[in-house]
């Protein structure tokens, strides 16, 4: 009884302790962690699905980007773009149509390549797909172009056992200058021609038809900055080439046409632009006896690319 009174009085004794762990307890975690590093959060979860996915999905690399989509409208240029051979999804052609020999033409040119959607549409929704353009009943749908990436044109030289012979365009605009360059760089077993993203031509039904067909085997790659891509050939070995009016060297007399090459041409009017002609290693004219002042793009740029083939030959 004695004993019980004891335990029951408030006489503070011996007891048993909590081993730190309420001190412990009054210390904190630390500052608490982001949500989507704590388990069980909304963010958390959407954080965990995005790596997930990232990691199934294989990262594209080496590529140059798409274009944009293009409606080649009224029968005269569906029917040209068709005879080029330029790439097409779907020819909508109107309801009621008169049938005449161009519509006929286009249609047995749709059929005849295969993998061409034929669509009829009445009038009022060709309109608004044109934006009030005179399309004439018929509206060929051009698919955006696949761009390169400039590596994988030197890339795939190198794969081949071949000296890279690349041309770049600095500020030409008129998409048949490019359509012509390419022509020449498959006439002459270039690799491909590298253009600015910004205030440059690009792969449209007019490039494609100037092309002559050859931009199905020559590719096109798309930069965001000319002088910086240049600049990674050059580190790659490669020599850069910029033709002037004004160049220190003639196109006859250069030595390295032989090797990795590099042709950048500009624009007729303007030539080329500060920064590019100072990464270029050489600057070169072409001599012009008749006294003209410039050349366009696609012509200047087949009399170097003949030189640099015939010296490999």
């Amino acid at each position: 009884m004695a004993a019980n009174n004891r335990r029951m009085s408030g006489k503070k004794g011996a007891q048993v302790g909590s081993g730190g762990q309420r001190r412990r307890g009054l210390e904190g975690k630390g500052p608490t962690p982001p949500a989507e590093m704590r388990k069980g959060h909304k963010k958390n979860r959407i954080a965990g699905a995005k790596a997930k996915q990232a990691v199934r999905r294989p990262v594209q690399r080496g590529r140059g980007g798409k274009g944009t989509s293009e409606m080649v409208v009224g029968r005269n240029p569906v029917v040209e773009a068709l005879r080029g051979g330029v790439p097409a999804s779907t020819l909508y052609v109107q309801q009621f149509i008169d049938n005449d020999e161009r519509v006929r033409e286009a249609l047995q040119l749709a059929a005849e390549r295969g993998g061409i959607n034929l669509m009829e549409a009445p009038r009022p929704e060709l309109d608004r797909m044109t934006n009030g353009l005179n399309h004439q009943g018929l509206v060929l749908q051009v698919p955006p172009y696949e761009y390169a990436h400039p590596e994988d044109l030197a890339a795939a030289a190198y794969d081949d056992g071949e000296d890279p012979l690349i041309v770049a365009l600095d500020g030409v605009t008129d998409p048949r200058n490019l359509g012509a360059v390419v022509r020449s760089v498959s006439a002459f077993g270039g690799h491909g021609v590298v253009v600015p993203e910004r205030r440059a031509a690009g792969m449209t039904a007019g490039a494609w038809k100037t092309s002559a067909g050859t931009a199905a085997r020559t590719p096109v790659a798309r930069c965001t900055n000319l002088t910086r891509a240049l600049e990674a050939y050059k580190k790659a070995g490669i020599v850069v080439v910029g033709l002037a009016a004004d160049g220190e060297h003639e196109v006859g007399e250069l030595a390295a046409l032989d090797g990795p090459l590099v042709i950048v041409v500009g624009s007729e009017g303007k030539g080329l632009s500060r920064l590019v002609g100072e990464t270029c290693d050489y600057r070169v004219r072409i001599p012009m006896p008749g006294g003209a002042e410039s050349l366009n793009a696609g012509v200047a740029a087949g009399i170097v690319l003949y030189e640099a083939a015939r010296r490999r030959a």
